[in-house]
C-alpha cells in the first residue's frame, strides 16, 4: 500500500504499522501473514494471496483488501477510517473487507 495511505490514518490517530517498519517487505507472504496473527493487525493489501490465507485460517485479525488501481487514494483512506470507526477489533475478527 501507499505510504500516504499510512500518514493519513496516522494523523486519524488510527495506529498504523507498514511493511516497511515491520522489516517485512521483502519476506514472503506466508512471513507477513505470521506477523499479522502474532501482532492481532489487521492487514491492508492489494495481494489477493492474503484473501487464500484468510479462507483457510477463519481466526484471523481482519483483512481489508482493495485491487490494485480500483480505487483512489482518498477512496481508500476514507473507506479505512470507515472500517476502524464502525467495527471493533473483535467484529474484524475473520472477516474480510473489499473496498
Amino acid at each position: 500500500m501507499d505510504l500516504d495511505i499510512a500518514r493519513a490514518l496516522r494523523r486519524q490517530g488510527i495506529d498504523v504499522t507498514t511493511t516497511i517498519e515491520a522489516r517485512l517487505r521483502t519476506k514472503s507472504d506466508a512471513d507477513q501473514w505470521e506477523y499479522v496473527q502474532q501482532s492481532e493487525r489487521v492487514i491492508v493489501t492489494h495481494d489477493a494471496d492474503f484473501l487464500r490465507l484468510s479462507a483457510k485460517n477463519p481466526s484471523h485479525p481482519g483483512v481489508a483488501y482493495c485491487r490494485m488501481g480500483s480505487r483512489s487514494l482518498g477512496e481508500m483512506i476514507r473507506s479505512l477510517m470507515l472500517i476502524y470507526e464502525i467495527l471493533t477489533p473483535d467484529e474484524m475478527r475473520g472477516r474480510v473487507e473489499y473496498l
